[in-house]
């Protein structure tokens, strides 16, 4: 199989670090994943890097596995990012068809976008993504792709997506500091988005929520477009905090319990079912009562979802997503997670597994998992599964990030 083939998604989370290898021949439905890694993350808060040598080794050790599981070296990857440093924007752009018979061409669109992209920022913060959300051309509006189009004024409106640049160019670092260049960086719920909604979910409208250790991400389409992004500050991490304080116990025996008897729904537990902490440490005594963690985890999702329906709010789509809520991210596999979700947000709720891809099913058949996958997705789309040339051999900044920008829209595109 020829290197060019083989497409590399890595994503660092809070907690984990995982990442995903696929080959990909033309001709071929979808890719195959030939390779998994993963390894416990310590050296992130909150999406971002507080210490790089453990982020450093954490990546290291997952490339590894993945490596060893693929029989290939790994030396350029597809890269998430997250954290409560992004923020989400709108901008539009406007200007004059070029060309002398008016048919939109990518240069048009490249110019209209980089228009949309002319904004002003603080010196610290850097541009990640410019997607167009819909195309206006002349009086005609809610258009995807112009390109091949007849007109003389071409806008858009634009969804831009920017970071702190320490906290990126840190995340970097970890990445190239083991010889590995990054082929480009897409936000984690993003990415995630790729592997596990259809088209149709697109059209129809669907919300997808990224339970990460440190932070919650959501995007929300319609009618096939990106309608809104948004990163909320709490994350499954904050469950275990809460479990900690609530049994006055240290974070790894709150943690522990949660993975062993965490429930979503105090409803489902019996009454005077308790957990046995010396089954869990040996060093701890008694027994706790198991409905009053479930009470504890139901407090913090709910505030989760609160968040979730505020947002929905504000771009009038509470309740209104017919294609519902997806579940992803690490968080979203506390038991009775999706009835509560449904009961809360009001809409339809289900797990998100990866689903666009074959091959290794088994390592990667879990909503953990949605990132990694859909950077390689991703990554196929920005590369067409040509090669694994460098696209961004550097972090891009507001100045350079527009000319990287042509044909990143269609990646986004269902």
């Amino acid at each position: 199989m020829a290197k060019g083939n083989i497409t590399t998604g890595l994503d660092i989370g809070t907690s984990n670090t995982r990442v995903v290898v696929a080959s990909y021949k033309e001709g071929e439905e979808k890719p195959k994943i030939i390779g998994v890694g993963e390894a416990p993350s310590s050296g992130m808060r909150k999406g971002v890097v507080v210490d790089i040598d453990e982020v450093t080794e954490s990546i290291k050790k997952a490339v590894e596995q993945a490596s060893l599981s693929s029989g290939f070296p790994i030396d350029h990857i597809y890269l998430s990012i997250g954290g409560n440093h992004i923020s989400v924007r709108e901008n539009k752009g406007l200007v004059a068809v070029s060309r002398a018979d008016q048919e939109v061409s990518e240069e048009d669109i490249s110019r209209v976008i980089d228009s949309a992209s002319a904004i002003s920022l603080p010196p610290n913060r850097e541009i990640i993504h410019v997607i167009p959300k819909t195309f206006k051309l002349d009086n005609e509006e809610d258009i995807q792709d112009p390109l091949g189009m007849i007109g003389a004024r071409l806008e858009v409106d634009t969804i831009i997506i920017d970071g702190l640049a320490p906290h990126i160019k840190n995340l970097t670092k970890c990445v190239s500091g083991l010889g590995i260049k990054i082929n480009g960086l897409a936000l984690n719920v993003l990415a995630a988005s790729q592997s596990v909604l259809s088209k149709r979910q697109k059209e129809l409208g669907v919300l997808v929520l990224d339970l990460g250790g440190g932070t919650a991400s959501m995007v929300v389409y319609e009618e096939g477009k990106l309608l809104h992004a948004h990163i909320l500050p709490v994350g499954s991490s904050h469950i275990t905090n809460d479990i900690a304080i609530g049994l006055r116990t240290t974070i790894d025996l709150a943690e522990r319990v949660k993975l062993q008897y965490g429930v979503a729904s105090p409803s489902e537990i019996k009454k005077k079912e308790t957990i046995n902490l010396s089954e869990l440490d040996e060093n701890e005594e008694g027994e706790i009562d198991k409905r009053e963690v479930a009470k504890i985890i139901e407090a913090r999702v709910c505030e989760i979802f609160d968040l979730v329906n505020r947002e929905l709010k504000k771009i009038g789509k509470q309740k209104l997503l017919p294609a519902g809520v997806i579940l992803v991210g690490g968080g979203s596999l506390l038991p009775n997670i999706v009835d509560l979700a449904k009961q809360e947000l009001g809409l339809p709720a289900e797990i998100g597994i990866p689903s666009e891809v074959e091959g290794i099913m088994e390592g990667i058949d879990n909503p953990a998992f949605a990132t990694a996958t859909g950077l390689v997705l991703w990554g196929l789309k920005m590369g067409k599964g040509i090669n694994q040339k460098s696209i961004l051999s550097e972090i891009p900044s507001a100045s350079t990030t527009i000319n990287k920008i042509k044909g990143w829209f269609r990646a986004f595109l269902p």
